[in-house]
């Protein structure tokens, strides 16, 4: 998480006139808190809605090997706010073997990709930043990503 912290915190300060500044400093501080003390596992680092095989409605497979490492697997839940709402991502979260710290890291993560692509946009002063994120395989906008972040972290302080 902390080689992200300085993109992290000019993208919240870019994005001062568009989102809740102080609620996506306390994300992104809570999930730098919330460091990994495990060892490295094997992680895929994009898993998105776009990456996933169903057969039969079930996972068949994961797909897009090309980020593959091994690291924190709290990148790998990063779908919890970019693709799920609110309720699957609740049964999502009660089905996977992740304590307080990997789900505050994961949000972390979500927060980060949302913050840098909404930010670039801006920047670009690009319209279509929502169709970039239907590309990564995401539900939702940016901004949208955003908020379901900073709702879900205050639900859970």
């Amino acid at each position: 998480m902390g080689t992200y912290d300085s993109e992290s915190r000019e993208a919240i300060s870019v994005l001062e006139t568009e989102i809740d500044t102080a609620a996506a400093t306390d994300v992104w501080e809570a999930a730098l808190a919330a460091r990994w003390q495990g060892g490295s596992v094997w992680i895929h680092v994009d898993v998105t809605a776009a990456n996933l095989l169903l057969v039969d409605g079930r996972l068949g497979a994961v797909l897009d090997f090309g980020c593959s490492a091994v690291g924190d697997p709290a990148c790998d839940i990063t779908m919890a706010w970019t693709f799920f709402s609110r309720e699957s991502r609740e049964r999502f979260r009660e089905r996977l073997p992740v304590d307080d710290g990997t789900w505050a890291r994961g949000r972390g993560w979500a927060l980060w990709k949302a913050l840098i692509t909404l930010a670039s946009a801006l920047k670009a002063d690009d319209a279509q930043a929502d169709l970039v994120c239907l590309r990564f395989g995401w539900r939702l906008g940016a901004r949208a990503v955003i908020e379901e972040v900073l709702a879900d972290h205050r639900l859970m302080t």
